[in-house]
């Protein structure tokens, strides 16, 4: 009877894992997209983590619908719109999956450090168990928030890179004869889909729609929150405002911009030998330490032995 029990548990226990490994095989296989402003869907990858949680999250409204989250879901909002996720991923589901991967994940991790101090008792995992379920379940806390700046980072410097390039061709097209909008649409169609284009697209199709170029622009500057994209709006509703000639402005934003550029270069280059300090002391001075005493160890070794 024993036996036929034990079996049992076994052979529940191996179908639980193989649904668990198909549930998280499936998640890894979806293609999440974002739709853009002309009716296009752009591919936006999610860590396999939010795809596996992310259909648990409405077991959360409850809590969520307190006022204390309030605040957090709208700055969790407005930095997805940035970061390019918007309709993908919206403030509440994120806060939701930032409680959930710390209890779902740190409950697995510990389970696995228990099972491997039993397995191996003389290994960290037994001795220091304790310590590094809770390093681990520190770990996923921090994980949503530092994943959603790395992508903000990479999309603001993604931005950043390609507005000069394409001041310099909305400038010539100004300054050859045409208007700043109908520019911005040959620009947005010649040139291959980024952040940037994404971003340009979406302000000449709300100028489509009705709305003032002064309005498109101060919702451009608000949804990115980058600062070269945030001065260039406030120069062109400027020059709106004042009647200045747009193919002027923008000559003269470009070159403030390829200035900022040149500066921001400038003060990485300056950072570099510092930045080098941390693998010079952990890779190339043992290196140089091993080659130049190994010899004499290895002699000193032979001559005690």
């Amino acid at each position: 009877m024993t036996l036929a029990i034990s079996i049992a548990i076994t052979v529940l226990w191996g179908l639980a894992a193989a649904a668990l490994a198909w549930y998280v095989a499936s998640s890894a296989s979806q293609v999440t997209y974002v739709t853009l402003a002309d009716g296009r869907r752009q591919a936006r990858n999610l860590p396999l983590l939010f795809k596996v949680l992310l259909p648990f999250v409405g077991n959360l409204d409850t809590m969520l619908d307190r006022p204390s989250f309030k605040d957090r879901i709208s700055e969790r909002e407005r930095t997805l719109v940035s970061a390019g996720f918007e309709g993908l991923l919206n403030g509440r589901e994120f806060v939701a999956l930032e409680v959930l991967a710390p209890i779902v994940t740190g409950v697995v991790w510990c389970l696995a450090v228990a099972s491997l101090g039993a397995v191996m008792p003389e290994s960290p995992f037994a001795t220091s168990g304790g310590v590094i379920c809770v390093f681990g379940v520190a770990l996923f806390a921090l994980m949503p928030s530092l994943w959603l700046k790395s992508e903000l980072k990479k999309r603001h410097t993604a931005i950043a890179r390609a507005l000069p390039f394409v001041l310099d061709l909305l400038t010539l097209s100004v300054e050859a004869g045409m208007d700043f909008i109908s520019a911005l649409q040959r620009n947005c169609k010649s040139r291959r889909m980024d952040p940037l284009n994404e971003e340009l697209m979406r302000m000449t199709h709300e100028i489509q729609l009705g709305s003032s170029r002064r309005e498109a622009l101060q919702n451009m500057a608000a949804r990115v929150n980058q600062s070269d994209l945030r001065s260039l709006a406030h120069a062109l509703i400027q020059a709106d405002e004042f009647g200045v000639s747009i193919g002027a402005m923008l000559r003269i934003q470009s070159d403030q911009l390829r200035s900022r550029r040149f500066d921001r270069a400038e003060k990485l280059a300056a950072e570099a030998p510092t930045k080098m300090l941390g693998p010079l002391m952990l890779c190339i001075f043992p290196a140089v330490f091993v080659i130049l005493l190994g010899p004499v160890l290895i002699q000193v070794m032979k001559e005690m032995m």
